[in-house]
């Protein structure tokens, strides 16, 4: 299956580890080309069209942004790459280049597949889950790869890597316009925070922004690493800088305070409800536990065992007093 990524990829191996290793604002390498180029021609014209069933958000609501995370129903090429992705050759070869073993595959796909992002759409800087929420393998690596023909910086969209959002102006940023055949594999950590800024197509453009992402497990991790078990995290990003006394605003700003504003607004919802929906679990599991013990503490072979034993507690009761 390695036959489908881009014999350069093989032929570079300790050049993309040392890249990625070096990398900053966190460790990731850029690798382009990716794929074989035919193989990369059939992914982009299986693309599967926009569906708004495919769009919900994390609060449930409609939205610009379609995920398909199965990807082998996608058609033949799609088969091909979620066969590629699982590849054990793959998996030791992305090994190599990340200096991370022992690398699983997902086959639920969660968070990822195919991702397509409409006109005015934007992704907050965030640090993603950090553990499968089935399986519980620890999340290491993340792979996109882009299947846009063509990308001007100037519609946004193109990938943002930042180590800290929340430091002083000067953090360093990196940034990848998601071009064709086009891939960045980053390391999950605690500070790979990663988005991207809204997408602004031209007037009357019929086009979005395209990509299959892909996230790769271990079953252990050094231990100077692990953190506890957390969803995504983001970080909403503040007022436009150019916000102050004297400024006099326009129609755009209003509109952009606006949004910026509603967006905030939709993330404390949607973590109260996550608080809500944790809070609910912790209590059904409470009632289980209480209702377990009822059970036990009200069977005949509890009360039998309890009546044997009465004459033994007692006794202990005595001796202690005494």
């Amino acid at each position: 299956m390695v036959s489908l990524l881009h014999p350069g990829v093989a032929n570079r191996v300790e050049e993309l580890h040392r890249a990625f290793d070096n990398a900053q604002p966190f460790r990731h390498v850029v690798i382009e080309p990716f794929l074989d180029p035919a193989f990369c021609e059939q992914l982009i014209a299986g693309f599967p069209s926009f569906d708004r069933k495919y769009a919900l958000s994390e609060d449930g609501e409609v939205g610009g942004k379609a995920v398909i995370s199965k990807l082998a129903s996608l058609g033949p090429a799609y088969r091909s790459f979620d066969a590629l992705m699982q590849d054990a050759q793959f998996l030791e070869l992305t090994g190599r280049i990340t200096g991370i073993s022992k690398l699983l595959y997902d086959p639920e796909y969660i968070g990822g597949g195919t991702h397509e992002n409409l006109h005015g759409q934007e992704l907050d800087l965030h640090v993603d889950f950090n553990y499968h929420p089935i399986s519980q393998l620890h999340r290491r690596l993340n792979l996109i790869v882009f299947l846009n023909p063509t990308w001007e910086d100037s519609w946004g969209g193109c990938l943002e890597l930042v180590r800290d959002p929340f430091a002083v102006a000067g953090e360093p940023v990196e940034t990848v316009a998601p071009l064709a055949n086009r891939a960045v594999i980053f390391e999950t950590t605690e500070s790979s925070w990663h988005g991207f800024q809204r997408i602004q197509f031209p007037a009357g453009a019929q086009m979005s922004r395209r990509s299959i992402a892909v996230y790769f497990y271990t079953a252990d991790r050094p231990e100077t690493e692990a953190a506890p078990s957390h969803a995504t995290i983001y970080y909403q990003r503040p007022m436009p800088s150019r916000l102050k006394p004297g400024y006099t605003l326009r129609e755009e700003d209003v509109t952009e305070i606006e949004t910026l504003l509603a967006r905030r607004d939709g993330t404390i919802r949607f973590l109260y409800k996550r608080e809500k929906q944790f809070s609910q679990a912790l209590g059904n599991r409470d009632r289980a536990v209480k209702e377990a013990l009822e059970d036990v503490t009200g069977s005949l072979s509890f009360r039998l065992g309890r009546a044997l034993t009465a004459p033994a507690r007692a006794l202990r009761s005595i001796l202690k007093r005494g």
